[in-house]
């Protein structure tokens, strides 16, 4: 393959000889594309560093380090609160 310069411009020269079914196939790319950037911003990444918190809270959940409450506890502590 060769460089992207020539890459798109043997993709343009395609594009002007192409039937409907190519255009429509290379539309559809385009199309998911575009979708998958669409989302991928609506979306941001997920830091590394809150993967890591979340590994160090389940070893000390497994170990039994970390206390753990119900929900109606929970849902009892948060109601003193208010």
């Amino acid at each position: 393959m060769g460089s992207t310069i020539e890459i798109r411009k043997r993709i343009h020269e395609f594009i002007d000889i192409a039937d409907e079914r190519i255009l429509r196939i290379i539309n559809s790319i385009i199309d998911a594309e575009e979708d998958s950037e669409l989302k991928s911003s609506e979306y941001p990444q997920v830091p590394d560093h809150i993967y890591d918190r979340i590994e160090e809270e389940r070893g000390k959940y497994l170990s039994g380090e970390l206390k753990t409450s119900s929900w109606e506890e929970v849902k009892e502590r948060l109601m003193k609160n208010l």
